[in-house]
């Protein structure tokens, strides 16, 4: 299990225990965290598990694949550090990880 702390767009802060091999996506969904829609289900083919990754995190995370890149051009005010977080596997190395949800997802 990693704690991942979700903060939605008007600063509330959940932090939840995922189990390792779930996706960041996967442990929200779960558990209710509202404002990552998942429409697609983690295949990524719609981008609404849009979340920006804090900047000391991105240099933890496997580089985003063109796929992913390519979605995120269809995400709500993508930035820098946006990511996937369908593409965001949880190991032990992602403990402690916090992710900000966008004000929407599209």
């Amino acid at each position: 299990m990693s704690k991942i702390t979700y903060i939605e767009y008007s600063g509330k802060s959940h932090t939840i225990d995922v189990a390792n091999g779930l996706t960041v996506m996967e442990g929200a969904v779960q558990n209710n965290i509202p404002g990552i829609d998942a429409d697609c289900g983690g295949s990524m083919a719609c981008a609404t598990c849009h979340v920006y990754v804090k900047e000391e995190w991105l240099n933890r995370l496997p580089k985003k694949e063109d796929g992913e890149e390519d979605m995120l051009d269809m995400a709500f005010e993508p930035k820098k550090n946006s990511r996937l977080s369908c593409q965001l596997m949880v190991s032990e190395q992602l403990d402690g990880l916090v992710v900000n949800l966008p004000e929407k997802q599209v």
